[in-house]
């Protein structure tokens, strides 16, 4: 068991989680980076290789960087070079999936894909101090500002015209604008973080709770889809807006902040000691009971923005707590691995791990060590 202090977590992730990942994440004999592993740590070799997983593991080998984890930044440089050279093509698109030799399977720009594109070149900026990935994001934000924008407010799915919309690649797009604003000091970067954050006060949480799936029109999308909400989204709207708060001094974000965790807590059932659930609807009805392990690292940081803006001892209580369960229930101290999925009996769904979550985890527990070394936990 890992303890739950900050010299602990922060021992555990430096010297066990970020080394056995970038054993198993990257070989500079293969291009890009692994995307499945099996439970026993192996790695699933196939060609298919996605802009989403070589950005975010990008991300995660660039913050390993600045945390001082040895070999991480030659794995980040080979993730850059994957990302640049093979996901990205010739007319300076990035396609959903390509092979690893870079031959195109899903040509499509997906803006989610491109929200971590912008996201990791950050990162990567504030690795290594180059500036030329500082200009590859800006280029990459003009594209989603020229082709993928939407009349209707926000931004399209693709460059299909995917439906239903969702509010997740906006979410991440905000987290994106903020690391480009703390990494280039570039203000336009906290002008479109703005531009988002009304967009989620005025289309995805309209009714207080934060809706996932809308029509064109911003309108909830028919089906059941349209009642969906995610606590673990509650929780990583909630992280974002009180550093978008910091970032902006923006009251309306905390206040925003403040009303997501409420729903999250009221209704996602890590208040209660458990799993944070996947999904409920507006009145807070259980619609899926499963547990992923992404919603528990989203509420990990949600309580620990709680105790860094408000003061909230029983957050930090919580948080501690939540740190225990999901080492007893998720992941494996020993080794770093995980399991990512839990039914609705609490039963360990036995199948590969994707190595896209590993970035869920590595943010949340640098963000809880910052905060709990900055409060002396």
């Amino acid at each position: 068991m890992v303890g739950v202090s900050a010299k602990d977590l922060s021992g555990w992730l430096i010297g066990t989680l970020l080394p056995a990942w970038i054993r198993r994440a990257y070989d500079p004999a293969r291009p890009g980076y692994a995307e499945t592993v099996q439970p026993d740590g192996s790695v699933v070799e196939a060609e298919r290789r996605t802009t989403l997983v070589t950005a975010r593991t990008l991300y995660v080998f660039s913050h390993a960087h600045l945390l001082g984890v040895p070999g991480a930044l030659e794995a980040a440089r080979h993730g850059l070079s994957f990302l640049l050279n093979s996901c990205r093509h010739s007319d300076g698109r990035f396609s959903h999936a390509c092979t690893a030799t870079g031959e195109i399977i899903d040509g499509k720009s997906d803006f989610y894909d491109l929200a971590f594109v912008i996201f990791s070149l950050a990162w990567y900026a504030r690795a290594t101090g180059e500036t030329e990935p500082l200009a590859q994001a800006e280029a990459v934000m003009r594209f989603i500002e020229t082709d993928l924008a939407s009349p209707t407010g926000g931004f399209l799915e693709d460059t299909l015209g995917t439906l239903p919309r969702r509010q997740n690649p906006h979410m991440h797009l905000l987290e994106a604008c903020h690391a480009m604003a703390e990494s280039s000091g570039d203000k336009r970067w906290l002008e479109r973080a703005d531009m988002i954050v009304r967009l989620m006060q005025q289309r995805f949480a309209a009714d207080g709770t934060l809706g996932e799936f809308f029509d064109e029109d911003w309108q909830p999308f028919a089906s059941e889809k349209g009642l969906i909400r995610e606590p673990g989204h509650h929780f990583e709207w909630t992280w974002l807006l009180y550093h978008h708060e910091r970032l902006t001094g923006s009251g309306a974000a905390r206040e925003s902040a403040r009303q997501l965790f409420a729903f999250g807590e009221k209704f996602g059932q890590g208040a209660q000691g458990k799993p944070v659930i996947n999904e409920v609807d507006p009145q807070g009805a259980v619609l899926s009971g499963a547990t992923l392990l992404w919603p528990q690292t989203e509420y990990l940081k949600a309580l620990a923005a709680r105790v860094e803006f408000e003061n909230d001892g029983e957050a930090a209580s919580r948080l501690d707590s939540h740190l225990r369960l999901m080492f007893e229930r998720f992941v494996d101290p020993a080794t770093g691995l995980w399991t990512n999925l839990l039914d609705a009996e609490g039963r360990k769904v036995v199948e590969p791990a994707p190595v896209r979550v590993l970035y869920h985890l590595v943010l949340a527990l640098a963000d809880v060590c910052r905060v709990k070394a900055a409060s002396g936990a």
